[in-house]
């Protein structure tokens, strides 16, 4: 019997591993997510959608926690065909200029809106990145970001001042705090736990997924609810990558892209709730800062924006007109 068992045990074992290696081909997804975030539930999200759909023809297997690096690094991988797919954010703005627009505070209302404007203005996201060597397989979520700090509770743009402050590497986002009166630093996502322990830096702004999942709660004192910015993540591949594959396998990727979507937005909502319970009962304290403060101390970066971006007035002007005719 034991022989027997063994026998079935290397059988079952060679039948796993030979379904593992069933797909013609295998497509890795590195992302920065931790577990628990909204990152990771997206990637995995998308992975199952594929590899249900498509299981013979592709794989794709998931990497997160920056295991296979950093954005800026993904982005190279994505190009040197190390990587197959990443998950940028507000990185995207250092991509090109048309992704700044996301970076204007408050300028995406909520969801809805977001969905317009993707319905609007998707080809002028895709032409962007098609230019710089990527393709938009799919738009999912990073969320609406407040800021977390260990000096005090910001009510308004005052309250920044000094304020040591990390920002993703974004051009526009260290303009905006900078505009604020924060100290802002870029920094990858992944270094920014052990910097905020050792007080190399204050504080940093991040949706509540973010924050909570990277556990940035167990070194801050206060949270305050700014809701300055929305960030759309991005499903991206390297455009000469994409273009290689067959028609059928592309447009089972954009349609898991598209489904994934849907689900990230759900789970978005949801986390929003749940979230913000637990850094609250971590003993972090929360305000909600006044918002129109925010509105009206912003009004210089879309000037900004508007002069040093070409089109950026009318992406501006796009953008505003399809929140309001929601």
């Amino acid at each position: 019997m034991k022989v027997i068992s063994k026998l079935l045990a290397a059988t079952t074992a060679l039948g796993m591993a030979t379904g593992a290696f069933a797909a013609d081909m295998t497509l890795k997804f590195g992302h920065v997510g931790a577990p628990g975030s909204l990152f990771e539930a997206t990637v995995d999200n998308f992975a199952a959608c594929v590899n249900g759909a498509m299981g013979d023809k592709v794989e794709v297997q998931t990497f997160g926690s920056s295991q296979l690096g950093k954005d800026k690094e993904l982005l190279q991988k994505l190009k040197l065909g190390q990587v197959d797919f990443s998950l940028p954010s507000s990185v995207m703005s250092s991509v090109d200029d048309a992704f700044g627009i996301f970076e204007m505070p408050y300028i995406i209302s909520d969801r809805d809106h977001m969905r317009r404007v993707q319905g609007a203005m998707m080809d002028t996201f895709q032409n962007a990145a098609n230019e710089n060597g990527y393709h938009i397989v799919g738009l999912a979520e990073n969320g609406f970001r407040n800021i977390t700090n260990n000096v005090r509770p910001i009510n308004l743009p005052a309250d920044l001042e000094g304020v040591k402050l990390r920002t993703p590497n974004g051009v526009w986002r260290l303009k905006m705090f900078q505009e604020y009166g924060a100290n802002p630093t870029p920094m990858a996502f992944s270094d920014v736990f052990t910097a905020l322990q050792t007080g190399v830096i204050d504080g940093q702004e991040n949706p509540y997924a973010q924050i909570a999942s990277a556990k940035f709660q167990e070194v801050q004192k206060y949270l305050s609810v700014t809701g300055h910015v929305y960030t759309p993540a991005y499903i991206l591949m390297s455009k000469r990558k994409f273009d290689g594959l067959d028609a059928e396998v592309q447009a089972g990727l954009t349609d898991c892209a598209s489904q994934t979507q849907d689900f990230t937005y759900e789970k978005a909502a949801e986390l929003e709730a749940s979230l913000l319970k637990v850094i609250e009962d971590a003993g972090v304290e929360v305000n909600t800062a006044d918002k129109q403060a925010f509105i009206d101390a912003s009004a210089p970066i879309y000037k900004q924006f508007a002069d040093e971006v070409d089109g950026g007035q009318e992406m501006i002007d796009t953008v505003l007109g399809l929140g309001a005719s929601g």
